[in-house]
């Protein structure tokens, strides 16, 4: 039986800040991405809490990312901000730059900022909250390494392209959705193929095409989009909006996430920022009119709601991490 350590959300950061720091972040990097880490433990999103923290440190060592990297933004036109994160994390990249950004849109009524040559998103929602804390409404997308292919290939050109969106309410927790364009993040095929279980159908297909529950061949193979057509083109869609327009690499031209081998990703990251008081006015209370027709239906909820709920435990009580890992990312910390 696998035995569990109870850690608060401090120790968490605590734990994931100086396994950065032997890796060779520097403290800036090191406490934001942390701070990241210490919230996808929150919300129980944990493939990309501490059990991600290991390939965080890797690739730390590695080259892929820069971990003394200092982004740097300018403004491409009255409403477009435009970020370089020098291949270091899209964290610090998008904190250093929002304050202009945020006072673009509050100027503007609307803004877009977009991020190069950077580091894996890794949930993608926390960049959305940093957005909610200033009421604003938002969309964000991020584009990542190539492991999806398009509806009737069997050649990978997307990644899992995650997209989410933020919506304030009065009264309440904001509305706040975060998805990959895959069905799956294949960090759960992964974690699949390590304990010998089939996937569920519509996970992934093979080196043929054709779809499988096999989590080997799973990972010879590609992700499947999420609802088909409807998740390639939203993975499409992210490659324009963070590739295209943000003059990131493509999916297909970043190297692998998952790996040590070949040089910085230089994937990228794209958020759409709206001052909803500079729309119709009583916004907030009209989205919580409409949230309450949502959550008073039995067996309904918000997007988000889960992960909430789960944060609000976290805070009092703390998580629950594998003494396994535990010991691994401990020793993470010691090294030079």
């Amino acid at each position: 039986m696998t035995m569990n350590t109870r850690l608060t959300l401090q120790e968490v950061h605590d734990l994931a800040r100086l396994a950065l720091l032997a890796s060779g972040a520097n403290d800036r990097h090191g406490a934001v991405v942390a701070q990241s880490i210490a919230e996808a433990e929150a919300q129980g999103i944990l493939n990309v809490g501490l059990a991600y923290l290991p390939t965080y440190c890797a690739h730390l060592r590695c080259g892929k990312v820069d971990g003394h990297a200092t982004s740097r933004h300018e403004i491409a036109a009255p409403s477009i901000l435009q970020v370089d994160a020098a291949h270091g994390f899209a964290h610090t990249a998008f904190l250093s730059a929002l304050p202009d950004f945020v006072a673009m849109v509050r100027s503007h009524g609307i803004a877009l900022l977009t991020i190069r040559r950077s580091y894996s998103a890794g949930v993608l929602g926390w960049f959305i909250h940093r957005l909610l804390e200033h009421e604003l409404v938002s969309l964000g997308f991020a584009n990542a390494t190539a492991m999806m292919a398009p509806v009737g290939g069997s050649k990978p050109v997307f990644g899992t392209n995650p997209w989410a969106f933020g919506v304030p309410q009065a009264g309440a927790d904001a509305i706040v959705a975060d998805m990959s364009s895959t069905a799956t993040a294949r960090v759960n095929v992964i974690a699949a193929a390590s304990s010998g279980g089939p996937i569920p159908a519509g996970w992934a297909i093979d080196q043929s095409g054709n779809p499988t529950t096999d989590p080997q061949a799973a990972l010879a193979g590609t992700m499947a989009p999420a609802a088909g057509y409807k998740g390639y083109a939203l993975a499409l869609l992210v490659d324009v909006l963070t590739a295209g327009l943000g003059g990131a690499n493509l999916s297909f031209q970043a190297s692998s996430l998952l790996d040590d081998t070949g040089g910085p990703p230089g994937v990228g990251q794209t958020f759409i920022a709206i001052d909803p008081a500079r729309c119709a006015p009583g916004f907030a209370q009209r989205i919580a009119l409409l949230a309450r027709a949502i959550a008073d239906q039995e067996g309904a909820r918000l997007p988000g709601a889960g992960r909430a709920s789960h944060t609000r435990r976290a805070q009092v009580h703390g998580v629950e991490v594998p003494e396994d890992l535990l010991i691994g990312l401990r020793n993470l910390t010691r090294v030079g």
